[in-house]
């Protein structure tokens, strides 16, 4: 290794060395200080891999290895990469400095109430958002709720979000709470010094719905895609934070602002670190999102029709799905996001053609723009859908803001106007209200848990499929002695076979797509077909 490459490498493991040390003293809630920084640096030339720079071994052949050896050589290369990108989704998995932790918390949620101006919103209440915020607190093991407390504000993007009388009777009340740790403030972000100085006048920790969402999804995310997703969201919070944390520094040390003799400052160094996460964390997301791309043509190539199940976080998403697929193995639960991931279910339509219903993140009213980006990748799938159903809890006071929001992100996620125009709303859970019947047009009422109207919604997926597919229904007269009612058993989707026996044919229905006809009249020209 020269020695500019030496002094890389380096350079990049003091870089890392410093993000450990800045987390490990973020995690502990101590001051992060140029000391600590510096007793936690600890340069050394980096260790030569085993078996890299060697003399060839006795009888080895060195590089007279041959063919046999250098494919060896390349598996053992793949397998040296494979291990270095587990390693490095390790790293950046590896413990969040924003993580709230798994202790428990007795919290107040506190709303600020907008009473009137472009802030507010017609289509909920104070109270209906407050009870939302709740369920969030609920959601959370070991989270309990102590107090819901509603204070009206005229603007709550001002640095205190209230006015200094109802900022003071809060401070009051929350002072007052018997174990208070915690106050939940249900706006979207505050700032890291709001953040602060609110911290200080309470005494407690203070979290807005970002932080909440975020470890919502920390505890529910299982695979790495969606653990790297919520690392993501987590860099826009972390620059924030590295603002606020860089002023207190400066005024502690009161010294030079350069480090380690670099040239550059404290921030400098911490930006670029962010950075450099934030740049592998999309080059592993892009990697998985080509293995998800790989397995979608494969899919195309069968000719299975996707269609993605989507709606408001709790709105029966999951149990609609096993409902149509009869999967014993989906386990429903009745709380707000507990699907982070994207899953694949296979179903049968009544024509008997198999299609793959794909489970999806819910949404929420205010979710951070930033979770929703971070989360496009996974949301990506939908783009690809055949047919898009819209689950809606009918029963929820708000099911209309919960519409409108779960077409605000649809439209932002860019899907093509005809997934949009030819989406299926299906109004959930009509068991819980007498004889109810839907208002929209061509929405269609059912129940999931209790089986009530899926006939129905599946006829209607059937005939949308149809149309989104492009695929055919004919009949086709098929020799008994040959292979074509084989093929058509595993190519297309068989509905009847009607056997004539005097002359050993069979008269087919089949649902068939395009290319898969096109195959069927190149293996079989002499065969009769009938269009319906």
């Amino acid at each position: 290794m020269g020695p500019g490459r030496l002094s890389q490498s380096l350079l990049l493991r003091c870089r890392w060395t410093v993000a450990a040390a800045v987390g490990a003293a973020r995690c502990r809630g101590g001051p992060l200080s140029v000391r600590s920084l510096s007793a936690a640096v600890r340069l050394r030339a980096p260790q030569r891999p085993p078996g890299r720079g060697e003399p060839p071994r006795a009888g080895g052949g060195g590089q007279w290895k041959g063919v046999a050896g250098a494919g060896r050589d390349e598996e053992e290369e793949e397998g040296d990469e494979e291990e270095e990108d587990e390693a490095e989704l390790e790293e950046l998995l590896g413990p969040s400095p924003l993580a709230v932790g798994p202790g428990a918390q007795r919290v107040a949620v506190v709303h600020p109430a907008v009473k009137w101006g472009p802030k507010k919103s017609p289509l909920t209440t104070a109270e209906l958002q407050i009870a939302e915020a709740v369920a969030l607190v609920d959601t959370l093991q070991n989270w309990t709720v102590l107090d819901k407390i509603i204070i009206p504000t005229k603007n709550p993007d001002k640095k205190f979000i209230f006015g200094k009388g109802n900022f003071q009777v809060l401070t009051e009340k929350i002072k007052k709470l018997p174990h208070v740790t915690a106050v939940f403030l249900n706006v979207e972000r505050i700032s890291s010094l709001t953040k602060k100085e609110l911290e200080d006048a309470w005494g407690v920790k203070v979290f807005d719905r970002y932080t909440v969402v975020l470890h919502i999804f920390r505890c529910n995310a299982r695979t790495k895609e969606a653990k790297l997703q919520i690392a993501l969201a987590e860099i826009p919070l972390l620059r924030s934070n590295l603002k606020n944390e860089v002023s207190q520094l400066d005024q502690q040390r009161g010294g030079s602002r350069y480090i380690m003799g670099s040239g550059e400052t404290f921030m400098e160094t911490q930006n670029r670190i962010l950075k450099e996460k934030e740049l592998k964390i999309r080059s592993a997301l892009e990697k998985l999102r080509r293995k998800r791309s790989l397995l979608r043509s494969q899919r195309r190539k069968r000719e299975f029709p996707i269609i993605s199940v989507m709606g408001y976080t709790n709105c029966g998403k999951t149990t609609l799905i096993k409902a149509l697929t009869g999967e014993a193995g989906l386990q429903p639960r009745d709380q707000l996001f507990a699907t982070l991931d994207i899953t694949a279910h296979a179903g049968y339509l009544p024509s008997r053609m198999a299609v793959i219903y794909v489970d999806t993140i819910g949404f929420l009213t205010d979710l951070p723009h930033n979770l929703v980006e971070s989360f496009s990748a996974t949301l990506e799938e939908v783009v690809y859908s055949d047919l898009i159903v819209h689950v809606r809890d009918i029963t929820h006071p708000e099911t209309i803001l919960q519409k409108a929001t779960v077409l605000s992100v649809l439209k932002n996620l860019n899907i093509p106007s005809h997934l949009l125009d030819s989406m299926v709303e299906v109004h959930n859970k009509v068991d819980l209200i007498e004889r109810y019947k839907p208002t929209e047009e061509n929405a269609l009422a059912i129940s999931a848990l209790h089986g009530h109207g899926l006939e129905e919604l599946k006829e209607e997926i059937e005939k949308k499929i149809l149309t989104a597919t492009g695929k055919k229904i004919l009949t086709v007269n098929v020799n008994l002695q040959g292979p074509q009612l084989s093929w058509l058993y595993k190519e297309a989707t068989v509905q009847e076979v009607e056997v004539m026996p005097e002359d050993g044919t069979a008269r087919v229905k089949v649902i068939i797509g395009n290319s898969a006809f096109s195959r069927y009249k190149n293996l079989f020209p002499n065969s009769k077909i009938l269009m319906p």
